[in-house]
């Protein structure tokens, strides 16, 4: 059986399965289904739903400096620091390491567990660094990027390893904004400009293990640029610059754009979030054909109807 054939059944067991008594919209919650790759699946947590935030309409033009609303001009000799609202992260269902033993807490440390064992695991010749990971969907409004925001704050948990969140959904960026930070010049302008260092646009945050890289400023002709060999040696180098460092990308859907095709091509891992009781089959199989040769490619399956209780946990199996 392929592992769309296989992807396939899984979800029409899922849609299939009964909805408990008792649970509502409320409860939604993503379930991580297992490798879509010939390999045996992972234990998939259900966890608490995404929050809502709107649909950007299209990446925002990054204002000079000097210009009312201009980000903060980068430090001489370090990046720029930013400040998260850990707090309100908290209160809109995002992890953060104060928010106690929580359900979500615990599903995104099953759901990281297997990729960073991938991550830093001996690779053949040729492969890519398995500490490249992509988190993308089908289709806009899948939790995406409420999966790499947490997946991305429960790796900054761990003792041995750093994070680096790469917002490379270009067309429509929301990680700055799903985090109340405002639009700063990022990847595109990276590739764009070679004199750019990563130092000039990374923003370290408050969580002293986590770095977030905006997308940058808006650019007409991005699935190049991502398909550029200023891309491939970006990435070489962000992937073998630390050895501790782990970095996801929050990437555009697979079925709208051609930036998420090319982005996958430079990943070691890639994950695929799937909206329960919304997403397709066909879509769903049109996603994984696209990524059809490519290694470790994984579900999550998002806003599974579970019963209420922050402190229970139901593992599933692919």
């Amino acid at each position: 059986m392929s592992i769309i054939e296989r992807a396939a059944s899984r979800l029409e067991h899922k849609t299939e399965a009964p909805v408990p008594a008792g649970a509502t919209e409320a409860q939604a919650a993503p379930t991580v289904v297992g490798t879509a790759a010939p390999a045996a699946a992972a234990a998939a947590p259900a966890v608490p739903p995404a929050p809502a935030v709107p649909e950007a309409t299209a990446a925002p033009e990054v204002p000079a400096a000097g210009e009312p609303g201009a980000p903060a001009a980068a430090r001489p000799g370090g990046q720029r620091r930013v400040e998260l609202d850990l707090k309100h992260m908290h209160e809109i269902g995002l992890v953060t390491a104060a928010g106690g033993r929580t359900m979500l807490v615990e599903d995104f440390r099953i759901i990281k567990r297997p990729l960073i064992k991938r991550a830093f695991a001996p690779r053949p010749p040729g492969d890519k660094p398995g500490n490249l990971i992509m988190m993308t969907s089908s289709l806009p409004g899948e939790g995406k990027t409420f999966c790499s925001i947490n997946l991305a704050m429960s790796i900054a948990m761990e003792l041995d390893h750093t994070v680096l969140l790469v917002d490379a959904d270009v067309a429509r960026p929301s990680v700055l904004r799903t985090l109340g930070l405002p639009a700063e010049r990022g990847l595109m302008d990276i590739l764009l400009d070679d004199k750019l260092d990563m130092s000039d646009v990374m923003l370290r945050t408050n969580v002293p293990t986590l770095s977030i890289l905006p997308a940058g400023t808006s650019n007409p002709r991005a699935t190049e640029l991502l398909a550029s060999q200023a891309m491939s040696s970006f990435v070489h180098e962000i992937a073998h610059r630390y050895p501790d460092r782990i970095v996801i990308f929050d990437s555009p859907p697979l079925l709208l754009t051609s930036e998420a095709h090319v982005l996958a091509s430079h990943m070691g891992q890639i994950v695929v979030v799937v909206e329960a009781e919304r997403t397709t089959q066909h879509a769903v199989k049109e996603s994984l054909t696209q990524l059809e040769g490519l290694p470790n490619v994984n579900l999550i399956y998002n806003k599974t109807r579970e019963f209420p209780g922050t402190e229970t946990y139901d593992y599933h199996y692919g």
